[in-house]
């Protein structure tokens, strides 16, 4: 049965975000993730996970000026020290909570541009190599151009040829379903596919991006065949509630307790 990671930028916002992961625990989720978690002391993060007997199932590396509208930094071959300082910056993070999966944005650039793509495999490789030490996966994220016009890694099988191209074994794929349908669609046949560099799941329903099952996906058929796909991480539910947490949760009832059975 799938596992679930609340994703806490998103999810039991009605509430300050250290305050969520009590939430999330109360309502039956046993791991969680969030965007950015450097607002706040690595321990008190890792200290509420303690305390809520939660996994990090992942987050994000520094992206830049998020408020600006930056995006990551590296398609940007000027920025590759920030990026360096960032990724040390993460690294405190991923001890403190035990994370085992960072991922990389890549900046608003675009992809036809050979000094973004030479920059971005760069940061990549330097990335991946430097997780490898800490024992961490590198997971890339194609994103779609609705929720996030010009984005520079949006096309998963860009993605996927570099990952082959690369063939570092800590460098894996994000695979959002949410995003896979907006710009490919066979979504399915997309995970059965890529499956073998798939480092981590996400779900929300298309097109308006709510909980699972209220769009035009048959999310119970895709958890299913991540189960059968053999599948065994987290997927994290990156999606916005409709009209509150709790009360959105009905999608989850069946999947309580995962662990357990």
């Amino acid at each position: 049965m799938p596992r679930f990671a609340a994703n806490l930028t998103l999810m039991f916002t009605e509430v300050p975000f250290l305050d969520r992961f009590a939430q999330a625990a109360e309502a039956g989720f046993e791991a969680v993730e969030f965007l950015f978690p450097y607002d706040h002391p690595p321990e008190a993060v890792g200290e509420r996970l303690k305390a809520h007997g939660l996994t990090q199932a992942l987050f994000n590396l520094p992206p830049g000026d998020w408020a600006a509208g930056e995006r990551g930094l590296a398609a940007f071959p000027g920025r590759f020290e920030e990026l360096k300082g960032g990724v040390e910056t993460a690294l405190g993070y991923a001890r403190a909570t035990g994370v085992k999966r960072l991922h990389l944005m890549a900046g608003m650039a675009d992809r036809a541009d050979r000094q973004a793509q030479d920059s971005y495999r760069r940061a990549v490789t330097w990335t991946a190599e430097r997780l490898q030490q800490e024992g961490l996966d590198l997971v890339l994220e194609p994103i779609n151009a609705r929720n996030m016009p010009g984005y520079f890694l949006n096309d998963f099988g860009f993605a996927a040829d570099l990952i082959r191209d690369l063939a570092l074994p800590n460098l894996k794929l994000q695979f959002d379903l949410y995003h896979c349908q907006i710009l490919h669609g066979d979504v399915t046949m997309r995970l059965r596919e890529l499956m073998p560099m798939i480092g981590h799941v996400q779900t929300a329903s298309v097109p308006e991006r709510h909980e699972p099952g209220s769009g035009e996906m048959n999310d119970a058929f895709l958890f299913a065949e991540l189960d059968r796909l053999g599948y065994d991480g987290f997927i994290g539910c990156e999606y916005n509630p409709r009209a509150g947490t709790r009360e959105g949760l009905g999608w989850f009832a069946p999947y309580k307790g995962a662990r357990a059975s």
